[in-house]
C-alpha cells in the first residue's frame, strides 16, 4: 500500500498556523479571563477613596445623631434625584448608581439612602464586621441567590470620632453597571486578537511559501537533472537552501565530469581505433620499397585517415562544449529565415557540384537563443540532406511557426532511414553510409542539433517522408 506524504508547504503552514493559534487562544483566553477582575478591581479601589471620604462626611452627623435628616442625608438625597448623561467611551450612562448606608457602633443600620434596610442588623456582614475591628471591610453580594449577576460590591470605611470607631459608612455598587465595559472590552480584545491572529497566520503562510517555493525549485532541478535535463541552478531567498543547491550543484558537476570523461574517452578511444589502424598499416607499407604510385596512394590515405581523426576531435570537442552550457551564455534576437538563407548560400558550391536544388518555403519568426548555436545545428541539418540527397535530387526548407515556438523543416530526396538505425539516429559517433561513396561521418552532428534544441527549449526529430527522403523537424522556442 502506498504511503501518503503531506507537502512540506502544508506541514510547514499547518504547524505554524497550530502553534500560532494555540499561543493565541491561550493569551487570549487569559486575558479576556483577566478583564472582568481588572475591571472589579479597579472599581473596589474607586470604592475604597469614595466610602472614606463620605465617612469622614458622615461623622458629624452620626456623633450628634442626626445621621437621618441632617446635612449627609439631604445631600446623599439630593444626590439621588440628579440627572446625568454621560458618555464614557462610548457607553452612554444616564442613572447614579451608589447606594449608601450607615450602621452604628453595633452594626445596627441607621441610615440607607436606598431606605431598604433602617434598622437591620448588618453586623455579621464582612464589610460591617471587618471595618468595626479596624481592618478593611469588603464584600460582593447577590440580591438573587440564583442570578450571579445580581451581585453587589460593598466597600466600607469605619466612621471615627478622634480616632474611635462610632459606625461604619458602606458604598455598594451593582456589578450591572460595570458589564457594559467588561463586555465591551473583552469584544475588542477578541475582535483585535482574531485580527491579530489573522495576520500572524497571513505571515506565517507568506514565509512558509517563500521558503517551500524555494525548496519547490530545487526539487524540479533535481528532478530535471536526473532526468537528463541541463537547467540552471534556481535562484533562492534563502541563504541556507542557496547553500544547498550550491552544494547540489557542485556534486552534480563533479559526478557529470567523471562520467563524461569516462565516456568520452571511451567513445574517442573506439572511433579512432579504425583510422589509427590504417594510418599505421599504411605506414608500414611505405617503409617498404613500393611502386611510387602505391606510395602515392597509402601516403594519401594516411592523410584522408588523419584528417578524419582530427575531424572527430573537433566535432567532439564542438559538442562537448554545448553539453556542459547549463544555460545560453549569448540570449539575442535571431532572425531564423535570415540564418537558413545564409547558411545555404555558404554551402551553394557543394549543392552545385551534386546539382541538387534547394527551396525555402514560408516563413520564420524571430527567437530569442545563441545565434551561432543555431547556426550551426542548421548547417549540420542541411549537409546531412545533401549528403544523403542523390543527384540532381531536391531539397526543401519549410519554416513555420506554432504558438510559441519557431519550426524548421529540412527535406531530402535520400533514400530514408532504415528501420535498425531509427533509435540510434541520434547516438554519439553513430552514422549511416553515404549513398554516394558508402562514406560515412563523424556521428556527431545529430547529436549536436540535438543538444541546442534541448538548450533552446525545442526539440528534433528525424522521420521519413511518406514517399521518399527524410525530414528532420527542428523546434526552438521563441522567447
Amino acid at each position: 500500500m502506498e504511503a501518503a506524504f503531506v507537502k512540506i508547504s502544508t506541514q510547514i503552514a499547518l504547524s505554524y498556523f497550530l502553534i500560532v493559534g494555540l499561543a493565541a487562544y491561550f493569551f487570549l483566553a487569559v486575558f479576556i479571563h483577566d478583564i472582568k477582575p481588572g475591571v472589579t478591581q479597579s472599581v473596589e479601589e474607586t470604592l475604597v477613596d469614595t466610602s472614606n471620604i463620605l465617612a469622614e462626611l458622615a461623622a458629624a452627623d452620626l456623633k450628634s445623631g442626626r445621621i437621618k435628616d441632617g446635612p449627609f442625608a439631604q445631600a446623599l438625597e439630593a444626590y439621588g434625584k440628579r440627572s446625568v448623561d454621560a458618555s464614557i467611551w462610548g457607553l452612554h450612562k444616564t442613572s447614579l448608581d451608589y447606594r449608601v448606608y450607615v450602621t452604628d457602633s453595633h452594626g445596627i443600620v441607621v441610615f440607607d439612602s436606598a431606605n431598604r434596610d433602617l434598622g437591620a442588623d448588618f453586623s455579621r456582614w464582612n464589610d460591617v464586621y471587618l471595618s468595626l475591628r479596624g481592618r478593611y471591610g469588603a464584600r460582593s453580594t447577590p440580591t438573587d441567590p440564583q442570578d450571579p449577576k445580581s451581585a453587589v460590591m460593598h466597600v466600607a470605611a469605619p466612621v471615627l470620632d478622634q480616632g474611635r470607631v462610632i459606625g461604619v459608612l458602606t458604598v455598594a455598587k451593582p456589578d450591572s453597571t460595570i458589564e457594559p465595559f467588561i463586555e465591551r472590552a473583552q469584544t475588542t480584545v477578541r475582535g483585535q486578537g482574531a485580527a491579530l491572529l489573522l495576520a500572524a497566520a497571513a505571515i506565517g503562510f507568506f514565509f512558509a511559501w517563500r521558503l517551500t517555493r524555494s525548496i519547490e525549485r530545487l526539487r524540479r532541478y533535481a528532478r530535471d537533472v536526473s532526468g537528463g535535463a541541463r537547467v540552471p541552478l534556481p535562484a533562492t531567498m534563502n541563504r541556507e537552501i542557496a547553500e544547498l543547491g550550491q552544494a547540489l550543484e557542485g556534486m552534480r558537476e563533479r559526478l557529470d565530469g567523471k562520467e563524461y570523461v569516462e565516456e568520452y574517452v571511451h567513445a574517442l578511444t573506439h572511433e579512432i581505433k579504425s583510422p589509427v589502424a590504417a594510418i599505421q598499416g599504411a605506414a608500414e607499407l611505405l617503409a617498404e620499397e613500393i611502386p611510387s604510385q602505391e606510395r602515392q596512394r597509402f601516403a594519401g590515405n594516411i592523410l584522408e585517415q588523419a584528417d578524419r581523426i582530427r575531424l572527430i576531435v573537433d566535432r567532439l570537442l564542438e559538442l562537448a562544449k554545448i553539453e556542459h552550457l547549463h544555460s545560453l551564455s549569448s540570449n539575442v534576437a535571431v532572425d531564423v529565415a535570415g540564418l537558413v538563407r545564409q547558411q545555404i548560400h555558404e554551402l551553394a558550391d557543394r549543392l552545385a557540384s551534386r546539382e541538387l536544388r534547394c527551396e525555402i518555403q514560408g516563413t520564420a519568426p524571430a527567437v530569442h537563443g545563441d545565434p551561432f548555436l543555431i547556426e550551426q545545428a542548421l548547417r549540420n541539418l542541411l549537409e546531412n540532406a545533401i549528403d544523403f540527397s542523390p543527384k540532381g535530387g531536391e531539397i526543401r526548407v519549410i519554416l513555420s511557426e506554432s504558438a510559441d515556438h519557431c519550426q524548421v523543416e529540412v527535406r531530402d530526396s535520400g533514400p530514408g532511414i532504415p528501420d535498425y538505425a531509427m533509435n540510434r539516429i541520434f547516438e554519439r559517433f553513430y552514422s549511416l553510409p553515404r549513398p554516394d561513396s558508402g562514406k560515412k561521418s563523424t556521428g556527431l552532428g545529430l547529436a549536436l542539433v540535438r543538444e541546442v534544441a534541448k538548450l533552446h527549449r525545442g526539440e528534433i526529430r528525424l522521420e521519413n517522408a511518406a514517399e521518399i527522403g527524410v525530414v528532420a523537424h527542428l523546434s526552438i522556442a521563441r522567447g
